[in-house]
């Protein structure tokens, strides 16, 4: 059997506190203004037990970074990747991918303020969010663009309607999730409402 720590053993507690701490402390004060020991301290822990698991701070911000960016797209490839079907149209793929973006931002706020909001990989995190939701509405024919605007464009304003609205009724917690996505999909696709419902 080999040795180590068990998962349950009160070394992944001091793992899992220490990743708690960090996350919230980076969110709160940047990334700048935490030191290695500001996250010790709040997690009740030493230095050598932070080295323990992380090899610096950098180290363990760029995993928390990978962690949002490999947990929001799977959301996004998930939802969007459904095919549309006779009671499942590209429009609710839509609003599906929305409610879930909203869920798992709201119950990790702190780690999306990082990824999404704070960190240097957070404009190119959108950008790429931009461009999977261009390639899905250029595929789909169920939208029909005006010649006019530009599908690009379409994906960043909504793009930038997660990026304010998670900031302003989301983290406020003023909406809902799910209220959030349709007020979206509302907005944005307004004249195929009825294939969402």
């Amino acid at each position: 059997m080999p040795k180590g720590r068990k998962v349950n053993s009160s070394g992944e507690k001091s793992k899992k506190l220490l990743l708690e701490k960090a996350i919230e402390l980076f969110s709160t004060n940047g990334y700048h203004e935490t030191k290695i020991s500001d996250i010790v301290k709040a997690a009740n822990l030493t230095q050598p037990t932070f080295y323990l698991y992380f090899q610096s701070k950098e180290s363990l911000y760029k995993d928390l970074i990978e962690q949002f960016q490999n947990n929001f797209f799977e959301i996004v490839h998930n939802d969007l990747e459904n095919k549309p079907s006779a009671n499942r149209s590209f429009i609710h793929n839509i609003k599906e991918a929305l409610v879930n973006i909203f869920t798992y931002f709201a119950g990790n706020l702190f780690l999306t303020k990082i990824g999404f909001y704070d960190s240097v990989e957070a404009e190119s995190i959108k950008e790429k969010f931009a461009l999977a939701l261009s390639d899905k509405l250029q595929e789909n024919q169920e939208i029909n663009f005006s010649s006019e605007i530009e599908v690009k464009i379409f994906a960043d304003m909504i793009v930038g309607a997660v990026e304010r609205l998670t900031l302003t009724a989301l983290f406020t917690e003023l909406r809902e999730p799910e209220q959030l996505a349709e007020d979206i999909v509302n907005i944005y696709f307004i004249s195929q409402k009825e294939l969402v419902r």
